[in-house]
C-alpha cells in the first residue's frame, strides 16, 4: 500500500482525504458528492494517485446505507476497500491535537491515517444479488419486529389501564386475542355481547380452533363480570386498542409474507442448506447470520468470526494484572444469533445440551454457559462452511 484514502460518509456528500503512506502527505482533501458523476472523479483522482505513488486503499466508516453507491463504485473500479469503525475513528480523532474538535475533513483524514497505520482492517467485499436480496429483507423483518414490540407493549399498558381483568387472560401475541380486540374491549362491550356473538366475531377470524374460541369466550365474560366500574377516558382508551389490534394483526401478516419470501431466498442460497444443518438455526436466525456475515471468506478462521461477533474473550493485561473479561464490543445482530442458536440448541440437541450441562455443573450461570456454547458453536459453523459439509452429530460413544 503507497496510497491511504479515508472517506467519511453522509448522506449528501462525502469528504475524501488522500495520503502518501509512508509519509503522512495530504494529497487531496476535499467534498465528494454523493452522485455517479461525484464519486468517479474521486476514483479518478484515485487512479492518478496511483500511478505516482502505488495501489491504494480505501477506508470507509460506513457499510451499505448512505454508502451503498460509493462503494458499490469504488470495489467495481478494483480498488481495495476496509472497514475503519466509526468507534475507531473516534477514539482515534480524540487523540490528536484537538480531538475534541470534530470536522468531516478531520475524520476522513484520521480514516486515511488509520488504514495507512494499521494492517488488521477487515476487507469490504461486493454483495452479489443473492446477499443483497436478504439483507433488505432481514432488515425490513427486523422494523416490523422492533415495531409489532413496541405497539405490542403499548396495547398491553392501555388495556391494563381500562381493564386489567381482560390485559391478564387476553394474549395479544396471537391472532385470537387481537381479533377480539379489534371489536370488544370494555368490560360493558363484553357483556352486551355475549356469549354467542363473541363466538361468532372469533369465528370470523378464521383459522381458529373451536377450544381457543370457547376458552377465550369464557375468560372474556369472566373478566367482564367481575369489573362494572368505568375507568374516564375508557372509551377512547378503547377506540385506540381497537386500532393498535388492527395494526398489529396487519403486522402479523407483514411478518408472514416477509418469511415466505426469506425462505424462498434461502432456498436459493449455496451456503443456507449448511448453516441450517446446525441445530437451532432456523430460517430467521439462518438469514440474519447470512445477512450479517456477508460470507465467510471475511473471516479467514473462526476466532476472527468469534471476535466480530464479540464472542471472542479481551485480554486485559497490565503490568503484572492479567486476565480475560468478555468482549462488549462487536457485531451485537451477529452476537445475538449464536446467542438465540445456543439456546434453541440446548432444547433439541443432545450434543448441546451435553457441553450446557458439563458448563454447568463446572459453577457457570446459564448465561455464563450459553455463551460458552455459542462460542462453541462458532467453531463448529465456520468448520462446516469451511469445508462445505453440512453438521454431522457425533456418536454417542464418542461424546462420552
Amino acid at each position: 500500500m503507497a496510497v491511504a484514502v479515508g472517506i467519511d460518509v453522509a448522506k449528501e456528500f462525502h469528504w475524501a482525504v488522500l495520503v502518501v503512506a509512508e509519509t503522512g502527505k495530504v494529497l487531496v482533501s476535499r467534498r465528494v458528492d454523493n452522485t455517479p458523476a461525484g464519486i468517479q472523479t474521486l476514483i479518478a483522482d484515485i487512479e492518478a494517485a496511483q500511478v505516482q505513488h502505488g495501489p491504494a486503499t480505501v477506508g470507509v466508516d460506513v457499510l451499505g446505507g448512505i454508502a451503498g453507491l460509493v462503494q458499490a463504485m469504488l470495489l467495481e473500479a478494483g480498488l481495495r476497500v476496509v472497514h475503519v469503525p466509526g468507534l475507531a475513528v473516534n477514539r482515534a480523532r480524540r487523540a490528536t491535537v484537538g480531538g475534541e474538535r470534530k470536522s468531516d475533513p478531520k475524520d476522513a483524514r484520521v480514516i486515511a491515517d488509520q488504514v495507512r497505520m494499521r494492517e488488521d482492517l477487515r476487507p469490504v467485499t461486493g454483495l452479489n444479488q443473492i446477499d443483497a436480496e436478504l439483507r433488505l429483507l432481514v432488515g425490513r423483518r427486523r422494523e416490523l419486529v422492533a415495531d409489532q414490540t413496541r405497539r405490542l407493549g403499548r396495547l398491553r399498558d392501555l388495556l391494563a389501564s381500562i381493564f386489567p381483568g381482560l390485559e391478564r387472560v387476553v394474549d395479544v401475541t396471537g391472532k385470537a386475542g387481537l381479533w377480539l380486540l379489534t371489536r370488544y374491549v370494555t368490560p360493558g362491550e363484553i357483556r352486551a355481547a355475549g356469549r354467542t356473538r363473541l363466538s361468532r366475531h372469533l369465528v370470523r377470524a378464521g383459522n381458529l380452533k373451536a377450544v381457543t374460541i370457547n376458552a377465550l369466550v369464557d375468560a372474556a365474560l369472566t373478566a367482564a363480570h367481575a369489573q362494572h366500574v368505568t375507568i374516564p377516558g375508557e372509551a377512547v382508551a378503547a377506540d385506540i386498542i381497537r386500532d393498535l389490534a388492527r395494526e398489529a394483526l396487519t403486522t402479523r401478516d407483514r411478518l408472514h409474507q416477509i418469511d415466505q419470501r426469506i425462505e424462498a431466498v434461502l432456498q436459493r442460497h449455496p451456503d443456507a442448506a449448511l448453516v441450517r444443518s446446525l441445530p437451532g438455526m432456523g430460517a430467521t436466525l439462518t438469514a440474519e447470520f447470512l445477512a450479517e456475515a456477508g460470507g465467510i471468506t471475511r473471516f479467514p478462521t473462526a476466532d476472527q468470526l468469534a471476535s466480530a461477533a464479540g464472542l471472542a474473550p479481551v485480554l486485559k493485561q497490565s503490568g503484572k494484572v492479567r486476565y480475560l473479561q468478555r468482549a462488549t464490543a462487536g457485531n451485537k445482530a451477529l452476537k445475538r444469533v449464536f446467542y438465540q442458536s445456543a439456546f434453541c440448541a440446548i432444547q433439541r440437541d443432545p450434543t448441546s445440551r451435553a457441553f450446557y450441562a458439563r458448563k454447568r455443573a463446572e459453577g457457570k450461570r446459564h448465561h455464563q454457559a450459553l455463551i460458552a456454547l455459542a462460542r462453541r458453536r462458532v467453531n463448529v459453523l465456520h468448520a462446516i462452511l469451511r469445508t462445505r459439509q453440512p453438521y454431522q452429530p457425533r456418536p454417542r460413544a464418542a461424546a462420552a
